[in-house]
């Protein structure tokens, strides 16, 4: 059992790392019934912000640029992770603002939308910052490593474990006991009685689909030390985040967390035995579970399945 122990926790931490990359996901598609395949690239948008801004060439003026720099390292990465996703969040506007004219119609213009903005974004950032990997540099305090138990164990992924889990928390907590969390599960519920009762829908699909952008970013950010920055990172992002929304149930906020750590067992594990099943175990995973439950764990009804 304590020779699988590294193998299980690197399995929780990479499920709620996975949790934390669909979370954003799961609210367009919870409310906005939109398969948002720009959620990747926006992803590595937010890794490739935080990475300028963490580096020696800040997007600043000269001037203000010098007194970034002269911040502690640790000041900086606080401020990046507001800075980025809020240039995530910008990005993120001016895309929902090209899907307007999908909402009601068939899921698939907004799904086709999304791809080619995920391939304008990614294309961007290659002419941008080129096709080399970049690393996110980190505060001293939750880089390296310590021994138990006779083994190294990385501080930053206990670090980012723990920033998934209080960003999971606070998320629930802003959907379930806040006045605006009420009013985004009705309109995902029902839009046309939302919209009877004076709610502006733009605006709260508008606010949804950016705070989805903003999540994206941040978990850009957390995994970008672990995972390294490069432009198809999105890619590595979108497709576990995909499967984690199908196999925990479209909209269902505690699927998405419990469905993100069977998928990290599920990787943790199998590497303990075949590491080349570990990626593959994911698969079988969904396979396995929508043969019983074709919506999922959690999952409900919604206009994807016309």
């Amino acid at each position: 059992m304590f020779d699988l122990l590294p193998h299980i926790l690197n399995g929780l931490t990479l499920g709620l790392l996975f949790a934390l990359i669909a979370l954003g996901f799961m609210l367009i598609v919870g409310l906005m019934e939109q398969i948002n395949l720009a959620h990747g690239s926006l992803f590595a948008l937010g890794a490739y912000f935080a990475m300028q801004l963490m580096g020696p060439r800040p997007p600043f003026p000269a001037d203000l640029a010098q007194s970034w720099l002269a911040l502690p390292l640790g000041w900086r990465y606080a401020a990046t992770l507001i800075l980025a996703p809020a240039a995530v969040g910008l990005v993120g506007i001016a895309i929902e603002f090209c899907m307007r004219r999908t909402y009601g119609k068939d899921p698939l213009y907004g799904l086709l939308l999304t791809f080619g903005a995920a391939m304008v974004i990614e294309e961007m950032i290659r002419l941008t910052w080129g096709t080399r990997d970049y690393v996110l540099q980190v505060p001293q305090a939750v880089n390296g490593g310590f021994i138990f138990g006779d083994l190294i164990w990385s501080t930053y992924r206990f670090y980012a474990a723990g920033i998934a889990v209080a960003v999971i928390g606070l998320v629930w907590l802003l959907i379930e006991k806040t006045s605006f969390g009420a009013t985004v599960k009705a309109g995902a519920h029902d839009s046309e009685i939302v919209r009877a009762l004076g709610i502006n829908l733009t605006r709260l699909r508008l606010l949804v689909f950016v705070f989805g952008t903003m999540l994206a970013a941040i978990a850009g950010i957390i995994v970008a030390p672990i995972w390294g920055i490069r432009p198809h990172m999105g890619v590595d992002a979108v497709i576990p985040a995909f499967l984690v929304i199908v196999l925990g149930g479209v909209g269902s906020f505690w699927g998405a967390v419990v469905a993100g750590l069977l998928v990290g067992l599920a990787v943790g594990l199998s590497g303990a035995y075949a590491s080349e099943w570990s990626l593959l175990s994911m698969y079988v995973l969904l396979v396995a579970v929508v043969t019983f439950r074709a919506r999922g764990l959690w999952g409900k009804k919604s206009m994807l399945e016309a």
